[in-house]
């Protein structure tokens, strides 16, 4: 199956010049969506995972399945205040201005093997945030997946050195 079909263009989005990757319809088509998170499986089934995090949103979408197809634990990751038990937290800059992650302080265990999941490896920044928060609590990166790869946004070179794993690239 050819999931480039299921990714829509949308110009000017959120600003000018921007070409947003929208994968609405990948997730409105049911083949098409089962079809994109069993690859993603399929493409991390041989790491040694303890756990898989992801961060809000769009990062559950994929996170979630991927964990019960792998029978693996799932810990979200949220912005900060949204966690209702004790946190720990990790703090960013952004593009323009500065971003808060938080996951609860309990998610992950020392020495625990964490996969990072998201939909979209852009420039690198909120998921290179996630995984310094699951450093932070004595997690170890096992690898990366995502739905998608901007290339040209270079974001990779932000991350750990675990393998990282995506279905498309742009």
């Amino acid at each position: 199956m050819d999931l480039n079909e299921f990714i829509r263009d949308v110009a000017d989005f959120p600003v000018d010049g921007v070409v947003f990757k929208d994968i609405c319809p990948l997730l409105q088509n049911t083949a098409a969506f089962r079809y994109a998170v069993n690859a993603m499986v399929e493409q991390v089934s041989e790491l040694d995972v303890d756990v898989i995090a992801a961060p809000d949103a769009r990062g559950f979408i994929f996170g979630v399945p991927m964990a019960l197809a792998l029978n693996l634990p799932f810990v979200p990751i949220r912005k900060s205040g949204k966690l209702p038990y004790q946190t720990s937290s990790f703090s960013y800059e952004l593009e323009y201005g500065s971003d808060t992650l938080e996951m609860h302080v309990d998610a992950i265990q020392m020495g625990q093997h964490v996969l990072l999941v998201d939909d979209l490896l852009a420039t690198g920044g909120t998921i290179a945030a996630c995984g310094s928060l699951v450093e932070q609590q004595g997690g170890i990166i096992a690898g990366y997946s995502f739905l998608i790869e901007l290339e040209f946004l270079s974001g990779r070179k932000k991350l750990a050195s675990a393998e990282i794993h995506r279905l498309l690239s742009y």
